[in-house]
């Protein structure tokens, strides 16, 4: 019982810090106001602790299986484990492709946040946050995997209130990097669904 808590709390605590430290990533503009230039470089590390906080969460998702919260422990999706994991791989797989392309068009700013960077092309022309999209119903693929109904609330939860904060924030310092093109861009194109029409 003693584990599954420890286990429960450090999910919550990870993330939180993964969501924070993310945010703080996708500023650059608004903290080279303060900070000057290792601003750029201060994001990649907060981009680089909220990748390992990302990295935690998934393993307490996987300790799940051993250190179940007992009050919860009987929200399964199906006696039969194989329903879980097949509905979890129908989710993963395209948000893996989507993830791959995101990474593949933004390339180094990915993981480095650079001013020379110019607006990506690729999967960016259809929606404008594919990496986000990609990544985070990967929590709830996993979830569906591990046969937990309770974990998939959580990692719901975490996409339905993170996404758009984590969206106003990143778009907002866009802005202030690209202009009246970011304006345009977002103009045209969905956030996470492509625009039918433009």
């Amino acid at each position: 019982m003693i584990f599954a808590i420890i286990n429960f709390i450090s999910l919550i605590v990870a993330c939180l810090l993964m969501g924070y430290l993310y945010i703080l990533s996708i500023q650059p503009v608004k903290r080279a106001k303060k900070h000057g230039e290792k601003a750029w470089k201060d994001c990649k590390r907060f981009r680089s602790i909220g990748g390992l906080f990302e990295l935690i969460t998934m393993v307490n998702l996987i300790l799940w299986i051993w250190f179940p919260l007992p009050i919860v422990n009987t929200w399964i999706i199906s006696s039969n484990i194989w329903v879980g994991i097949i509905i979890g791989l129908c989710i993963a797989i395209p948000c893996c492709i989507m993830l791959y392309l995101g990474i593949k068009a933004a390339g180094s700013e990915t993981l480095s946040p650079s001013k020379d960077t110019e607006m990506y092309s690729g999967i960016y022309r259809y929606i404008r946050h594919p990496q986000s999209v990609g990544e985070f119903p990967l929590f709830v693929a996993l979830s569906f995997a591990l046969n937990s109904w309770f974990l998939i609330i959580i990692s719901s939860i975490l996409i339905v209130v993170y996404f758009p904060i984590m969206i106003y924030y990143e778009e907002k310092d866009l802005i202030e990097r690209f202009g009246d093109k970011y304006r345009e861009y977002r103009k045209n194109t969905g956030a996470i669904f492509p625009k039918l029409r433009k």
